[in-house]
């Protein structure tokens, strides 16, 4: 039976783009239609996917307010009428891009590329109405159609995937984005071989894990980079054999190990991409290397300095990537399995936590580069 609705907290952007930070306010929560499932989250990472949207680097188009957070883990509550599929008391972690399994990219093995990940910023739920209002009533566009930042969410169940009870949730709570992108942008996006020298650009949330997909995909060499002193550090935890703090470090240091040839992979996990990389890790790449681009670089933004000759005469490839090129339903599972083993970590990605009130704090540790991963722990 419907508990119908439900009043909580949740973290809002009232002016996207603006960089007014988020507003804690009281929300109420429908229950779920057909096709949904409503949750009650252990924690939420903080991703900078979801400081686009107070940046502006990701543009919304004008739709607020817009309860953010889209990476988070809980337990079923309750479930749409037509749903078999999951119940409640499983535990689930949320991907941030929902797969139908039926469209041409879903079928091809291309799940997130799947048709309705085209409407994940687009304000309301896949059927165009809203599943959280504000305390006056008016209808919250929620970040991919999840909304984290909150105790409570009601989502697509095709952006669910279970996972062994067995996985603390709050850990497994990363597994819905930072995780497989960057474990991924390693284990598929690059392509990678057993004994590649690989160059990751940004090790935060996103970066780190690409360092541990190049260490299990069989990487000799790892170099990270990145300018904060804490991330340097933490690098060979996860896998990487050097550390540099800059472009001008890691060339160096690649040259000279390759007698000039260059990485096989640069993977650029940064969490904005100045456009002014681009050339700069392209120097970096062997002939018939790959880069991979991950992080976003801001919406709008078409001109980059590339030396398109050196990408044709040399057979180097440019490859963007959502998601790692992961498959959720897939890939969540296979990365808890890897976590019972021990050969992921995620415990030691969570740097701090915070309580929901305290997230406009945990944003601006992120911008000053003292996490891996800040999560939001709720009750």
């Amino acid at each position: 039976m419907s508990r119908g609705r439900i009043t909580t907290k949740g973290a809002l952007l009232r002016k996207p783009g603006t960089r007014s930070g988020w507003s804690v306010e009281e929300i109420g929560i429908d229950p779920p239609k057909a096709g949904e499932a409503r949750i009650r989250l252990a924690a939420s990472g903080l991703c900078h996917s979801d400081d686009h949207l107070d940046t502006g680097d990701v543009d919304l188009g004008g739709w607020a307010p817009v309860l953010g957070g889209h990476e988070g883990a809980g337990v079923v509550e309750e479930v749409g009428p037509d749903v078999t599929h999951f119940a409640p008391g499983d535990h689930v972690v949320m991907s941030f891009m929902p797969s139908c399994g039926r469209c041409a990219m879903c079928v091809k093995g291309y799940s997130t590329l799947c048709e309705l990940g085209a409407g994940v910023l687009g304000g309301t739920a896949p059927d165009g109405t809203h599943r959280v209002f504000t305390a006056d009533g008016e209808g919250v566009g929620c970040m991919s159609y999840l909304g984290t930042f909150a105790p409570y969410v009601c989502v697509p169940t095709n952006a669910l995937v279970k996972i062994d009870p067995e996985v603390p949730l709050r850990s497994a709570a990363l597994l819905g984005c930072g995780v497989p992108t960057g474990w991924g942008s390693s284990a598929y996006a690059a392509d990678m071989e057993i004994g590649d020298i690989v160059v990751v650009i940004g090790t935060g949330g996103v970066g780190m894990n690409a360092v541990q997909g190049a260490r299990h995909r069989g990487a000799s060499v790892i170099v990270a980079v990145d300018p904060a002193e804490f991330k340097r550090e933490q690098a060979p935890l996860f896998g990487a054999t050097h550390t540099v703090a800059s472009w001008d470090e890691a060339k160096t240091l690649v040259d000279g190990m390759t007698n000039g040839q260059g990485a096989d992979r640069v993977i650029i996990t940064m969490g904005v991409v100045p456009p002014e990389v681009m050339h700069p890790a392209q120097t970096m790449l062997r002939r018939g290397g790959t880069m991979v681009l991950t992080g976003v670089v801001p919406m709008g933004v078409k001109d980059i300095k590339m030396d398109l000759f050196d990408y044709v005469m040399c057979g180097k490839r440019l490859h963007g990537t959502l998601y790692g090129d992961t498959n959720a339903r897939a890939d969540i599972p296979l990365l808890a399995r890897l976590y019972r083993e021990g050969s992921l970590k995620l415990d030691e990605l969570i740097t701090r936590t915070y309580p929901l009130e305290d997230i406009n704090q945990a944003f601006a540790d992120m911008h000053a580069g003292k996490n891996l991963r800040g999560v939001i722990v709720y009750d």
